[in-house]
């Protein structure tokens, strides 16, 4: 039977993981009961698990049975699958029948599908064991909003938990808008921007509101360094080597009669070329220092160094999109031209070993990608309709990747 078809069998078991997990987020690097469910999935699986030590991740191995043509079955090849697990802090206000029952916490970004999808994939794969031709590495990533939990997880060994190095790693993300539903989305080389945090402090010396000139007063002077970041970006960056800043925090003071001593600003910085990912980190602090000394205040400048640039392998990008079309059909797939403006902590593992990261949309059927809210929104939804399919996919990049490496051995 084709895997498709046998994940749409598990299609019923899908939608109530996901359901449990949608109700029950967990956000950061500590998931135990998302955890505990990820092991119950995959109880009775011929499954090698291993759990992580600063985290609560899971890495599951499953031993291929089938042995590589010409070889001996010593040094099997082995891919990876990931699936990160956490939720967001947010307040959901979708509506929908399963909605989070955890005060402050949502799974708007869709981990839940990711996880649900994955644990489908280990029951697909564990079915077809005899079949495969060397190892598949689940990794069941906590801690991706925020936490680098992929990071965690590289340095406990996922990527050479079958005993080997893996060779290919596959990832796979849902969307609640941009395309329509069931579209599969992938691109080599740069497809997500790298992301830095950006915290400032200016330093100034607080008075009355009627009196400014007998003070130092740090509002304007914040208010005239986020005007200027914005104006530095366009004016020292090439339009098609695009950076994007956006200020998130700006924040000073307690009454509007008060000049305060102290104004706080926090930004995300995100670059598409690493060679403006450095230029980004010398030009900011030089010219918020600049500012401060021509208006005699101080400025204590935090560039936080996050997440890398998600750069695909061309031919595992490939290697996807001939799976995707041979499962799905051609005309669900889009090819995208330009790289997406969010990140993602799978770069660390795609920096390590050649692979690539699909996009999955999962908006409502028959409604506008163009309108609907997008992750991290408190009113994102996600349909439960494309589980299967995620879970068919994951377990057929495995399958075929396997055969492929067995037979170039």
């Amino acid at each position: 039977m084709p895997v498709i078809e046998d994940a749409k069998e598990l299609h019923g078991d899908l939608i109530r993981l996901r359901h449990d997990l949608h109700r029950h987020p967990e956000i950061g690097l500590h998931l135990p009961r998302t955890q505990e469910k990820v092991l119950q999935a995959l109880d009775g699986l011929p499954f090698e698990i291993t759990l992580g030590k600063e985290t609560t991740s899971v890495t599951a191995v499953l031993r291929g049975g089938k042995a590589p043509a010409g070889g001996d079955g010593a040094h099997w090849p082995a891919v990876l699958l990931r699936a990160d697990m956490d939720g967001l802090p947010l307040q959901e206000k979708t509506g929908v029948e399963f909605s989070s029952q955890a005060d402050g916490a949502m799974h708007a970004c869709g981990h839940d599908l990711h996880t649900s999808m994955l644990a489908g994939a280990a029951t697909l794969l564990a079915e077809k064991q005899h079949l495969l031709q060397g190892d598949v590495v689940l990794m069941f990533q906590p801690g991706e909003e925020g936490y680098d939990g992929a990071s965690y997880m590289i340095r406990e060994g996922v990527l050479d938990a079958a005993g080997t190095r893996v060779q290919a790693a596959y990832g796979m993300h849902v969307f609640s808008s941009l395309e329509p539903h069931g579209t599969f989305c992938t691109k080599p080389g740069v497809m997500l921007s790298a992301s830095d945090g950006l915290e400032v402090t200016v330093l100034g010396a607080g008075g009355h509101g009627s009196a400014p000139h007998a003070a130092k007063d740090p509002v304007t002077v914040a208010a005239e360094m986020v005007t200027a970041l914005q104006v530095m970006v366009t004016r020292q960056f090439n339009m098609f080597d695009p950076v994007v800043l956006s200020v998130g925090v700006l924040h000073a003071g307690t009454k509007r009669n008060i000049i305060p001593e102290t104004a706080r600003i926090e930004a995300t910085v995100r670059t598409f070329s690493e060679s403006s990912r450095l230029r980004m980190m010398d030009a900011v602090p030089r010219l918020l220092q600049g500012i401060a000394a021509a208006h005699g205040v101080e400025v204590h400048v935090d560039y936080q160094e996050e997440y890398p640039l998600t750069i695909t392998n061309e031919d595992e990008t490939h290697t996807a999109e001939k799976v995707i079309s041979g499962l799905f059909g051609e005309r669900r797939l889009s090819r995208w031209a330009t790289p997406l403006s969010g990140s993602e902590d799978f770069s660390r593992v795609l920096a390590e070993v050649p692979g690539t990261f699909v996009g999955l949309s999962a908006v409502a059927p028959g409604a506008d990608p163009a309108t609907s809210p997008f992750n991290h929104s408190p009113y994102a939804t996600f349909d439960d309709g494309v589980l299967a399919d995620g879970a068919a996919l994951y377990a057929e990049l495995a399958t075929s990747r396997l055969a492929a490496l067995s037979a170039a051995a």
